[in-house]
């Protein structure tokens, strides 16, 4: 498994592959994350932001980036060029976006890379994860980071099981990857390219490229607490 398998790196952040290998697992591309940004050049001083937008730290914006009227955006985060955040939205740091992304309105980005063209629109949580080229989250999707026994989260895939060494790694999503509506991608879920996972959908595991989760029910009793 490997992050060629799910997304290309696109020319618009082609000055961070040095970070970014694809021969790497893609999980192994959060870890880099940091590194990455601390590499880069002193960002100019932003100007021109509206009163109600709160900037702090290190942040890189692209040409043509649109701000909103209210909102937070921390850094160390790169915002690629003609991407549109909207009122709301809450970037915690450690975000890397490309170009021509949508960062929806009361949505929140932390440790997390975002390749070109991604929309993620309406009421969405992403952390500690990674978006493909194109990919998008329809209203409402959670990508869930942290197991409930907070213990280290490891991928199950055809046979094999990897130690991805991370207590904390949201959702991988290949490139022109689909979830709809209200769906949940529980902690170290993979997407392949062109993969889509039907609304309201609680998903786990790795789900291969041009494939389709749909709703699946189980029941299972829990032990009385007496």
């Amino acid at each position: 498994m490997k992050a060629a398998d799910y997304f290309t790196l696109p020319d618009s952040l082609a000055h961070f592959a040095p970070h970014f290998r694809p021969d790497l697992p893609p999980w192994e591309w959060l870890k880099e994350i940091g590194a990455a940004l601390a590499a880069l050049p002193e960002p100019p001083p932003l100007t021109g932001c509206p009163p109600g937008l709160h900037v702090e730290g290190k942040v890189w914006l692209g040409k043509g980036v649109k701000l909103p009227s209210y909102g937070t955006l921390l850094g160390p985060s790169w915002i690629g060029a003609g991407t549109e955040i909207r009122p709301g939205a809450f970037i915690r740091g450690h975000v890397i976006v490309g170009e021509g992304c949508v960062l929806g309105n009361a949505c929140e980005f932390k440790q997390c890379l975002l390749l070109d063209g991604v929309q993620v629109p309406h009421f969405n949580y992403v952390g500690d994860s990674i978006l493909g080229n194109r990919a998008h989250l329809g209203a409402g999707v959670i990508c869930s980071n942290l197991r409930l026994d907070q213990k280290e989260i490891v991928i199950k895939s055809a046979g094999a099981v990897h130690a991805t060494g991370l207590r904390k790694f949201g959702a991988i999503l290949g490139d022109a990857a689909e979830v709809g509506c209200n769906a949940v991608l529980n902690p170290g879920a993979i997407l392949g390219r062109r993969a889509l996972v039907m609304p309201t959908v609680a998903f786990s595991g790795v789900l291969p490229e041009n494939t389709l989760a749909h709703v699946r029910q189980s029941v299972h009793l829990l032990p009385r607490r007496d």
